[in-house]
């Protein structure tokens, strides 16, 4: 995380701040990508990376938390099949918000719909649009809502604006769909009706953390 204890971030700077981490996290897989099978892969990538001693510091930094993001993606995935095989059961991620658990049970009804379409349909670029982003703004939720011990409301924010774009790029998508007669009118308004609920729980969020922020800092 940014050192910035001498201000307060807004939602603002933690906007460029992610924006820069994106950027790194998308040039590292790309490069971790190109030079996969290279010898020298490890000492390659250091370098393209600006790092300056490879295997210490930043670069065993970043390591970390590229499996670290993996094993949550991982995390995720085993909770939604879990929830799906054990109804009636004690949810072990009950703790979680619920605006996140309705985004991850949306994730999952998603493969039901698409389940018995034809593959044209299933491998559509706007049908893996859909799913991905769904799953995109599930992540983006989770790192928003789930932690108490976050005091950081514009990092709140800021994760929030990438979930309500990834909702809206859903939402996008789904209409594709139904221009194209890929998906009858039931499935559309069956995941459209669900994106909008997502959506209007995270522009109330969004909303709550605002007015929190502008009471703590006046600003």
């Amino acid at each position: 995380m940014a050192d910035h204890a001498d201000k307060v971030w807004d939602e603002y700077d933690w906007e460029r701040f992610l924006q820069q981490q994106e950027q790194r996290t998308e040039k590292y897989m790309e490069l971790l990508e190109k030079y996969l099978d290279h010898p020298q892969r490890d000492e390659i990538i250091a370098q393209e990376m600006g790092w300056s001693q490879f295997g210490h510091g930043e670069a065993r930094d970043w390591e970390e938390e590229m499996e670290a993001k993996f094993e949550q993606e991982m995390s995720d995935i085993e909770q939604i099949a879990g929830d799906d095989d054990a109804e009636g059961e004690e949810d072990a991620d009950g703790d979680a918000h619920p605006l996140y658990r309705e985004t991850l049970a949306f994730a999952l009804e998603l493969d039901d719909i698409f389940f018995d379409m034809p593959s044209n349909v299933q491998e559509h670029p706007a049908t893996v649009t859909l799913q991905n982003q769904t799953s995109l703004a599930a992540t983006k939720l989770a790192a928003a809502l789930n932690d108490d011990d976050i005091d950081e409301l514009g990092m709140r924010i800021a994760y929030l604006k990438r979930a309500l774009h990834a909702i809206n790029t859903s939402l996008d998508a789904v209409s594709h769909l139904r221009e194209g007669n890929l998906i009858g009118a039931a499935e559309h308004e069956r995941v459209r009706g669900s994106l909008f609920s997502i959506r209007d729980g995270v522009v109330s969020a969004m909303g709550e953390y605002r007015a929190e922020f502008r009471k703590r800092h006046g600003r």
